[in-house]
């Protein structure tokens, strides 16, 4: 097989990347008919033979052509789908730890079996990272049918609960769910324990679950109830968005402590008093706002003292920063959303809801105080890891999109991937527009409405991208005005996201979606399930026409939102309208275009077409990238500080926590030589009156309980060490210099404070006073327990596959959906 066509559509570049694959497809396509003659068992037993000759000496490499002929077999006796020869170099290339960007509709999911199969043969476990709870479901039991075929077992980790794919666990009559293009038996999912589904094969789950159980597996106290095993090797789904777009916001383990105190009720009332431009000022670019003097004032009249900064102390001025930080940068239906009365956290690029998830230092609780919600708890951290240093974690990581390449330079110089662009299997025949352009935001919308009601009037199916649910909703209104029925998608209807999306492509139909939401379901034309005569309609009259309603932050974005048309060589067609009111627009754009945009004097609903002003938003973009990019590098210089301090309290306290007596002796052999004999002699007495094994075990779990609760009393010194070094570049000093150099002062205080209360303790253990010694040392125990408990749901872990469901249905618990509704799971959760 030769590859030409190589250079004429990508390049000599690509053509030189890629050429290396060519002998290694070769070989695996000599082994196709070979394959054909296995009987079921016979290719159970090649998955043995693999793993055996693994053992033996050979590589995953040499592996590689048998492996990979294998499962495009089973693939196709299972799922009637072969891999076309360019989804064999998308796997060759996710084997060598790269990112493999393929466009939408190339069957990514399909590719990932490929390197999960060969890698699993290794025994350490394979993760497939994907960006939600639905698609690690969807994927887990439409590509386990592959693996079990194989031989291989597949976990599935969710945000409440966890599973395996089990094709044993099903029956004839089984609730079929076609979403997706394929279908998914329900009941296949049998629930289990997280550290079950971690020990399987291969383990389906979304990026924040893998990172909590992480953090979740540090802060607990016996080896029995640790989740996961090593990282190996992790194939990352929507790379892009997960390992750029999510990660400027670290992962944070918390308990809460204190009841919050009615200053942020105080503090919300002032801040809705401020003024903006007189009171404070906004910079939207950076996102962050300023008092200004005026504003100071009128805080102290308002809380009746005469200066804040001394009568109340740093507290009043960090309360009144934040809440007028909560109304000036983070609004309702946009950056969160009110549910429950509760507080969650929208994700501003997917649109999608985080629940769980809380912004740290007061925030928070500064917006459940504006939006008059109840104001949760204060919260104390335990664990924390940043996105970026957690995928360091693997020894080899790999992904696939369909839009890596315009940040291949963050993902070389962060994660050390390589980005290869893979051919697609059939020529683009979409067509994109040229953006239009308009004056005001209603002259666009109004634009937009009569655009979608022209195109629904012929049947062409619309799929509208939009950045926030606040303009998802106001969109809608002009869509009913104009008589144009609709299906609208954002985190308040999440529910129904693969569902939506896998209709938009039908004839006719119009669906409203923030961002990428629905991201990884196919959009097939004609419908899903369809008919050849359907597709052969919505192909006649156009394809599937994306219009985006905005340009946003970032190029990848809007090239993911234009990637849902024209997916393997269907027709289709996109373009973007933008007004100068525009987010991007009005903080990025110059005011000399501002200025002439005024003077074309027509109306705000009548476009046009300007390449200048096309040009400004494509730099302003760039500029953002480049905002954002610094902005998680700078948080990744800070977390690497923390990273190598956590590395070390991690590796010494799993040593303690898995390792045998001597172990627990080695660590305190190095604790006693800087102790006096007497010490020691009180210590080795202790051991000859309560017997060696108590003494071990007393001794480990003390020198735990010490680890953590200096460690999170340390993870708070650094968190405010974190503001106060920023402050020093006033006086010319560099803040990640004064934050390495104090932070190595603090661990090293640290590790000797943990020492000496180890030693305190150690001469009281099995005795009576040993309880009001380790008082401390147990609430912070005590604290993690419950942590920990919250990550390890089993909800049916009471009831019986045939018992009529507690729920109340009146259903037997394998017909009673249990992943259906979010109100189901919780009350489920209850019962565990």
């Amino acid at each position: 097989m030769k590859f030409n066509f190589l250079t004429k559509v990508f390049g000599d570049h690509a053509k030189q990347e890629l050429a290396h694959t060519e002998p290694i497809v070769a070989r695996i396509n000599a082994l196709e008919s070979e394959m054909k003659l296995f009987s079921e068992s016979e290719m159970k037993a090649k998955t043995g033979s693999l793993r055996d000759r693994y053992q033996a000496g050979e590589t995953l490499d040499e592996l590689l052509p048998e492996a990979f002929a294998l499962v495009r077999e089973a693939s196709q006796r299972t799922l009637g789908q072969r891999h076309f020869d360019v989804q064999l170099i998308g796997g060759v290339v996710m084997h060598q730890g790269k990112i493999a960007e393929m466009r939408t509709g190339e069957g990514k999911t399909l590719v990932a079996t490929l390197p999960a199969y060969l890698n699993a043969l290794a025994g350490a476990g394979v993760h497939v990272i994907t960006v939600n709870d639905y698609l690690s479901r969807r994927d887990a039991v439409w590509m386990g049918q592959i693996y079990a075929f194989l031989g291989l077992s597949v976990g599935i980790v969710n945000h409440d609960a966890s599973f395996l794919y089990d094709p044993e666990h099903g029956d004839e009559d089984a609730e079929r769910d076609a979403v997706g293009g394929f279908q998914v038996v329900k009941e296949f999912l049998r629930p289990v324990s997280r550290r079950e589904a971690y020990a399987a094969d291969i383990t389906y789950g979304v990026n924040s679950e893998f990172g909590f159980d992480y953090l979740r597996d540090n802060i607990e106290y016996q080896e029995g109830s640790l989740r996961q095993r090593e990282h190996a090797y992790a194939i990352v789904d929507e790379i892009d968005s997960i390992l750029i777009d999510e990660a400027r916001t670290p992962l944070i383990i918390s308990a809460p402590t204190a009841d919050s105190e009615s200053l942020y009720k105080t503090f919300a009332d002032i801040s809705e008093k401020m003024v903006r431009e007189d009171d404070y000022t906004v910079d939207e670019k950076l996102k962050t706002i300023s008092l200004t003097e005026a504003g100071i004032d009128k805080a102290e009249k308002l809380l009746g003292v005469e200066n804040i900064y001394t009568d109340g102390g740093i507290k009043y001025v960090h309360h009144l920063e934040t809440a007028v930080r909560a109304k000036a940068l983070f609004q309702l239906d946009k950056a969160y959303v009110v549910r429950e009365g509760e507080v969650v956290i929208v994700d501003e690029f997917t649109g999608r809801l985080q629940p769980g998830r809380r912004w740290s230092e007061g925030l928070h609780q500064a917006i459940e105080a504006k939006e008059g919600v109840v104001v949760q708890k204060e919260s104390r951290t335990f664990a924390s890891i940043t996105y970026q240093n957690y995928f360091r974690l693997y020894k080899k990581l790999s992904g696939m999109t369909g839009t890596a390449s315009t940040s291949a330079e963050e993902f070389y110089k962060v994660y050390g991937l390589g980005t290869i662009t893979i051919p697609s299997n059939r020529q683009i025949a979409r067509l994109d527009q040229d953006d239009l352009i308009f004056q005001t935001e209603i002259g666009k919308f109004k634009a937009i409405a009569k655009k979608v009601k022209e195109l629904n009037q012929k049947g062409q199916p619309v799929l509208i991208g939009t950045v926030s649910i606040e303009k998802n909703e106001m969109l809608s209104q002009f869509l009913i005005h104009e008589g144009v029925r609709h299906e609208m998608l954002n985190a308040k209807n999440h529910e129904r996201e693969g569902e939506i999306v896998a209709q938009a492509g039908r004839k006719g139909s119009v669906t409203i979606a923030t961002n990428m939401a629905g991201r990884g379901v196919d959009i097939k034309l004609g419908g899903n399930p369809g008919s050849v005569d359907a597709l052969e309609e919505v192909k006649q009259i156009g394809g599937l026409f994306v219009l985006g309603t905005e340009r946003h932050d970032a190029r990848r974005i809007d090239n993911q939102l234009r990637g849902r048309a024209g997916r393997q060589g269907d027709p289709g067609e996109t373009q973007f309208f933008v007004s100068l009111e525009d987010d991007l627009m009005r903080v990025f754009a110059s005011d000399t275009i501002k200025k002439m945009m005024g003077r074309f004097g027509i109306p705000e609903d009548q476009p046009i077409e300007n390449r200048l002003i096309t040009s400004s938003l494509e730099k302003a973009q760039e500029r953002i990238e480049g905002f954002n990019f610094d902005a998680r590098k700078h948080v990744l210089e800070f977390d690497d500080v923390m990273n190598f301090q956590r590395k070390v309290v991690y590796e010494r306290r799993r040593n303690l926590l898995l390792g045998d007596e001597t172990a627990v002796r080695t660590y305190l052999k190095k604790l006693l030589e800087k102790s006096d004999d007497s010490v020691k002699a009180v210590v080795a007495q202790k051991e000859t009156e309560i017997g060696t094994v108590p003494f071990i075990q007393n001794a480990r779990m003390v020198s735990l309980q010490a680890i953590d609760m200096f460690w999170v009393e340390h993870l708070e010194m650094m968190d405010y060490l974190r503001g106060t070094v920023n402050l020093r570049a006033y006086g010319q000093r560099e803040p990640l210099v004064e934050y390495k150099r104090e932070g190595l002062k603090l661990f090293k205080e640290m590790e000797v404070a943990v020492e000496e209360e180890v030693l305190r303790v150690l001469p009281y253990i099995g005795s009576q006073a040993a309880k009001a010694e380790t008082v401390r040392l147990t609430e912070i125990k005590d604290g993690a327990e419950i942590l920990t408990s919250q990550g390890d749901m089993s909800p049916t872990s009471a009831v019986g596959r045939n018992d009529i469901c507690p729920c109340g249905s009146g259903k037997k618990w394998k017909k009673c959906g249990m992943l259906t509704t979010e109100e189901h799971q919780k009350f489920l959760q209850t019962l565990a």
